[in-house]
């Protein structure tokens, strides 16, 4: 949205020009960090449900490979029982390294600070500071 100049004859005048500058600048600015901060907090949410689902699937995989560790001691000769257990915990422990490294790669999109937001805060500056000096010519 390109800003609207406005000649004032008053200094009055011109300096109202400014602050409804402000004002709309400052309403612009927190309208663009909200759509930021949803946009990371959307980012955020897909890491934690892969951190969820990796740590449900080393859990389970954990609980597979002392259930086949357990029988297999048991049963010492007898391959067969525990083997699925192995190949099951196995899978599953896979599975949760995956989905971890799943999560962690999303997590390093993550950013805390929004910004496109510092950038145009940065501009907008810029841009007041040149008005105001120019004001006081």
């Amino acid at each position: 949205m390109e800003p609207e100049v406005v000649r004032h004859e008053t200094f009055g005048g011109l300096i109202g020009g400014i602050l409804n500058d402000l004002r709309t600048l400052v309403k612009e600015e927190l309208a663009l960090a909200r759509v930021e901060l949803r946009e990371q907090v959307g980012r955020a949410r897909g890491a934690a449900l892969s951190f969820g689902i990796a740590v449900g699937a080393l859990v389970f995989g954990a609980a597979f490979l002392l259930i086949a560790l357990a029988i297999g001691i048991a049963e010492l000769a007898r391959w067969p029982v525990w083997a699925g257990f192995v190949v099951v915990a196995l899978l599953l422990s896979i599975a949760g390294f995956i989905a971890f490294a799943s999560g962690r790669k999303q997590l390093r999109t993550f950013h805390a600070v929004p910004e496109q937001t510092v950038t145009t805060l940065k501009e907008n500056s810029e841009w007041i500071a040149k008005r105001l000096s120019s004001a006081q010519k």
